[in-house]
């Protein structure tokens, strides 16, 4: 066993430390790659003792901006493309099947089940638009009882739990059941595009690496139905100026939908846009 470490042996005098007796082999796996990527990383940059310095502050800070209402470290991970990384790794599915995409941190569980047609845009605010589609299996058949958790952004980009006592709850929220057409049909609005939070450690970084820190326009969807994989993607506005540079990676050429002006003096614009589940035993 290695006892001391040096710059030529450092990956070994760690590694040497691993416990197979009481180490989880996963964990193993995990630590064994963490620490020869980490110490390749420093050697290959020389690293110095301020550079140093200055990561431990930048992670340190990137904690203490951590809440409830406000995940940092999902931030970070977000605008260095891990998380859309994570994604694809854990959702490769039939070609065929809509494309999932990144959560985003503004999902909120238990908004209200409607029926479908309804608007979910309470404040009357931005272009209203009217969502349909059908809820399809891989060979094209409808399914039904398919649920769809639906929210997006206001008019000034910003979600309702970003702006408690200004919109209204549930603003931009609703939850749709399919029947036996696998239709679902609702009101809601021409999302606009809007930056993730920059005040924090995040921010810092696309400033120093000179990328801006705007979505594109889109509308989120968690679509589950029994005997499927749960679905979670967005609806992305094709001419946002943004689609090509998404500061979280999450846009997909799929997931780009028509948004087409609407001429029946109900909403401004109609976006159809089918999403197609996978098979669990696929």
């Amino acid at each position: 066993m290695t006892s001391f470490l040096s710059e030529d042996n450092s990956v070994k005098a760690v590694l040497d430390r691993i416990d197979p007796a009481t180490c989880p082999p996963r964990f193993a796996e995990i630590m064994t790659a963490l620490v020869g990527h980490l110490h390749a990383f420093v050697k290959d940059v020389s690293l110095t003792t301020e550079e140093w310095e200055i990561a431990i502050d930048f992670l340190t800070r990137t904690g203490q901006k951590c809440s409830a209402e406000r995940q940092e470290f999902i931030l970070l991970s977000d605008t260095l493309g891990v998380s859309m990384l994570v994604d694809a790794i854990n959702n490769r599915r039939d070609a065929r099947a809509t494309a999932n995409t990144v959560l985003g941190p503004f999902h909120v569980a238990g908004a209200p089940e409607l029926a479908m047609g309804a608007n979910i845009s309470l404040d009357g605010k931005g272009e209203t638009c009217r969502f349909i589609g059908r809820v399809l299996d891989l060979n094209g058949a409808p399914i039904a009882g398919a649920r769809l958790d639906v929210w997006s952004d206001n008019d000034e980009g910003f979600y309702d739990v970003q702006q408690p006592g200004i919109q209204p709850k549930w603003n931009n929220r609703g939850i749709f059941t399919t029947g036996a057409d696998g239709v679902y049909d609702f009101i809601g609005i021409k999302p606009v595009s809007y930056p993730v939070p920059v005040d924090g450690p995040a921010g810092e970084m696309l400033t120093g690496m000179g990328r801006h820190p705007f979505r594109p326009a889109h509308t989120h969807l968690i679509v589950t139905a029994q005997g499927y994989h749960k679905l979670v993607t967005h609806i992305f506005v094709g001419d946002d100026p943004y689609i090509q540079s998404d500061a979280v990676f999450g846009v997909k050429e799929s997931l780009i939908a028509p948004f087409e002006p609407c001429t029946d003096g109900q909403t401004a614009w109609q976006c159809p846009f089918d999403i197609v589940l996978a098979p669990k035993s696929a």
